[in-house]
């Protein structure tokens, strides 16, 4: 049993760390619900009030961030609550419709599309556009960042 719950405490952590890139896959919620697995399948001894609360406030802060990094990547290049919203579709969409590039493209054109329907001209727009990505970029490495602690932490607590 010990054996299976590291293996699938692994695999969250990697699924876990893919999803800080690629919005489709749970990112930080697999980190965390790979602590509840191991505390089932292995032990929660290890695992105190003060664990708990860290790792909570972490997934806090993680999915806060996430939002608000990619919002004010747009808002920094001038672009509105249209270009934020056509950027988020556009991350979640553009993975689907372009499988190898789509993370890119779709915030981009998400926004920049998000701009043209409210009337934005199109210079205003690109620049919406390329804050998108900057700001999906940032939203990445924070997310990366502090998974990555979760994970640390993880394994200072186990051992």
């Amino acid at each position: 049993m010990i054996a299976l719950g590291w293996s699938l405490v692994i695999l969250l952590f990697v699924i876990g760390m893919i999803g800080a890139v690629y919005p489709v896959l749970p990112g930080v919620l697999a980190i965390y619900g790979a602590f509840f697995l191991y505390g089932w399948l292995v032990s929660f001894e290890p695992f105190g009030f003060w664990f708990w609360l860290i790792q909570s406030l972490i997934v806090v802060i993680i999915m806060v961030a996430d939002y608000a990094v990619g919002a004010l990547g747009v808002k920094k290049f001038g672009g509105s609550k249209a270009a934020i919203i056509g950027s988020t579709i556009g991350l979640i969409v553009g993975p689907f419709v372009i499988p190898v590039f789509g993370l890119i493209i779709g915030p981009f054109l998400g926004a920049v599309i998000g701009e043209i329907i409210i009337g934005t001209t199109w210079k205003k727009a690109i620049s919406a556009g390329v804050g998108s990505v900057l700001g999906f970029f940032a939203s990445s490495a924070v997310k990366i960042a502090l998974q990555l602690v979760m994970i640390i932490l993880f394994f200072i607590w186990v051992f």
